[in-house]
C-alpha cells in the first residue's frame, strides 16, 4: 500500500531523498531502504511509482537535473536578449552570467554538480538522456551562434573545441567554489561573480585573439 502522509507528494518525496542521496553517494552505494528512510515512505511506494532502483535513478535526471539544465539555458537565452549584443563578447557574458548566478538554491547547485560529475566518471544511460535531451542540443544552438559572430570562418571540430574550453572556464568557477575561494580569498558576492564573469570574458577574447582585457 501506498503512503499518503501529510505533506508532500510520497513521489516527490522520494525523487528529492533519492537525489540527495545518489549525488552524495553515487547509484551504486544507495540502497531502497536508505532512500525509504529518508523519505519517509515505504518500499511499496518505490515499487509503485518507479518499479525499480534503475528507474528511480533515471527520474532524478528527468525530473530534476534536466529541468534545471533548461531553466540555465533559458536564463542564458534571457541575457543575451537582454544585452541587445549577438558578438562573442555578448555571447560569452550572457553564457558565463547564466551559469554563475545560476537559478537554484545552493543546496540544488551542489547536487547538480555531483551528478553530473558522478555520471562523466562512471556514464550511464543518465549520461546518454542528458546528452540528448540537453547537452547535444544547447551545443548546437551555442555553436551556431558562435558561427555567426566570430570575424573569420572556423571549421566545425574547432569550434566545438573553443566552445569546450569556454564552458571548461564557466563549469570550473560555477562549481569549483570552495577551491576558489581559498585560492582567491574572496566569497562568492554578486560583486565577486560579476567579476569572475568579466574575467571569463576577458580570457576567452585574448584566446580567441580578439581581446586585450586585464583579469579581474
Amino acid at each position: 500500500m501506498v503512503e499518503t502522509n501529510q505533506g508532500p507528494h510520497p513521489r516527490e518525496r522520494i525523487l528529492d531523498a533519492s537525489e540527495a542521496l545518489f549525488a552524495e553517494k553515487g547509484y551504486e552505494a544507495v540502497t531502497i531502504r536508505e532512500i525509504v528512510k529518508a523519505a519517509g515512505c515505504n518500499v511499496a511506494a518505490v515499487n509503485y511509482y518507479f518499479g525499480q532502483k534503475r528507474n528511480l535513478y533515471l527520474e532524478v535526471f528527468e525530473c530534476r537535473w534536466i529541468p534545471r539544465a533548461y531553466k540555465i539555458q533559458e536564463s542564458f537565452r534571457e541575457n543575451l536578449r537582454k544585452s541587445g549584443r549577438s558578438d562573442v563578447e555578448g555571447i560569452i557574458r550572457a553564457f558565463a552570467m547564466a551559469f554563475l548566478e545560476g537559478p537554484f538554491s545552493e543546496k540544488e547547485r551542489i547536487r547538480h554538480s555531483q551528478l553530473m560529475a558522478r555520471e562523466i566518471a562512471r556514464p550511464s544511460e543518465a549520461f546518454d538522456l542528458i546528452a540528448k535531451k540537453v547537452m547535444r542540443p544547447f551545443v548546437r544552438e551555442l555553436v551556431e551562434l558562435l558561427r555567426k559572430a566570430l570575424p573569420a570562418p572556423v571549421r566545425d571540430h574547432e569550434l566545438i573545441l573553443i566552445l569546450l574550453s569556454i564552458f571548461s572556464q564557466i563549469i570550473y568557477f560555477t562549481f569549483a567554489r570552495r577551491p576558489v575561494s581559498l585560492f582567491t580569498g574572496k566569497r562568492y558576492t554578486s560583486e565577486f561573480r560579476e567579476n569572475l564573469c568579466e574575467h571569463i570574458v576577458a580570457f576567452s577574447l585574448r584566446g580567441l585573439g580578439m581581446g586585450n582585457g586585464g583579469c579581474s
